[in-house]
């Protein structure tokens, strides 16, 4: 099937202030957001009409601005509404939604004391970011050469469009070699997440995932950790080696595009799509859509 380029598409999209036609929504080459990778962004899903968690993604969005010093000329409040607005315009419920925000063009150069701070908001269909057969028998990872830097090198607690660089780099590593994804490290050489996505780790019925000390801390990871909490799984937070992993029962990543993904196989190593990632997957679908989940005392 054939990609439908994104700058020729039907719709709207909300440009500094204003709903625009999508094909209109366009900034200038010479912009210091494209040239030195000063702009932030969140992924958002809606479900039925309703924003996942809608506030808590705009005060990220935020939080990441105040990280590079950025000044986003807008409130929270306005973000929140200008999203519902931009669902509205589309027509659509079901969706995914793409804040973000970067320097302009009003200067060139390493310095960006004087450029304006733009902000855009765009949503489109996106049902998985990984196919339903990919979800059902779990996608593959392999482990990238590139890992994650310490939390004193780059702003890792930013969802800042320029640390996605080696994420590409990582995927397209994996893809040539046949795997869906890639399975990243962390400066010390701990597997912390995949591309765009949290990991967690399962052994004996005992949940794990890294602490979130030199990546991001993503909103569907703390939710998940919510749901097994309830659940009754017990839930530990450290460091997970690669040993760990490869000799987990299950492994699943969380993530706003990916949801709950089951892994199904990590370089050589071959994992089953177990109980435990079924139940909180299951439980993850009910609660974004507004429905409860059984809450009781894992075995």
């Amino acid at each position: 099937m054939a990609l439908i380029p994104f700058d020729d598409r039907d719709g709207f999209i909300w440009f500094d202030g204003q709903l625009v036609p999508w094909r209109d929504a366009k900034i200038h080459v010479i912009t210091h957001g494209l040239h030195y990778g000063s702009a932030i962004f969140e992924g958002e899903r809606s479900y039925e009409g309703t924003i996942f968690k809608s506030k808590e993604h705009t005060s990220r969005l935020f939080n990441s601005a105040n990280i590079l010093g950025m000044s986003i000329p807008f409130s929270e409040d306005q973000i929140n509404a200008a999203k519902e607005e931009t669902l509205k315009a589309n027509h659509l419920t079901d969706a995914y939604i793409r804040p973000v925000a970067w320097r302009g063009s009003e200067q060139m150069g390493i310095a960006a004391q004087e450029t304006k701070t733009h902000v855009a908001i765009a949503c489109w269909e996106w049902p998985s970011y990984f196919s339903p057969e990919l979800r059902e028998k779990g996608i593959s990872l392999k482990t990238s050469p590139w890992k994650k830097p310490a939390p004193d090198t780059a702003p890792c607690h930013a969802k800042a469009a320029g640390l996605y660089m080696i994420n590409t780099l990582s995927k397209h590593m994996a893809e040539d070699a046949g795997f869906v994804d890639a399975l990243m490290l962390d400066y010390r050489g701990y597997p912390v997440e995949a591309t765009g996505a949290n990991l967690f780790r399962i052994k004996d019925g005992v949940i794990r995932t890294p602490k979130p000390d030199c990546f991001l801390n993503g909103l569907t990871r703390q939710t998940v950790m919510s749901i097994a909490q309830d659940l009754g799984y017990p839930l530990e937070e450290d460091h997970i080696t690669l040993d760990d992993l490869h000799s987990a029962d299950e492994v699943f990543i969380t993530g706003t595009a990916a949801e709950v993904t089951a892994i199904g196989k990590i370089d050589d190593t071959i994992y089953s799509v177990g109980s435990v990632t079924r139940a909180l997957r299951e439980a993850y679908e009910n609660l974004v859509r507004g429905k409860p989940y059984r809450k009781t005392t894992a075995a």
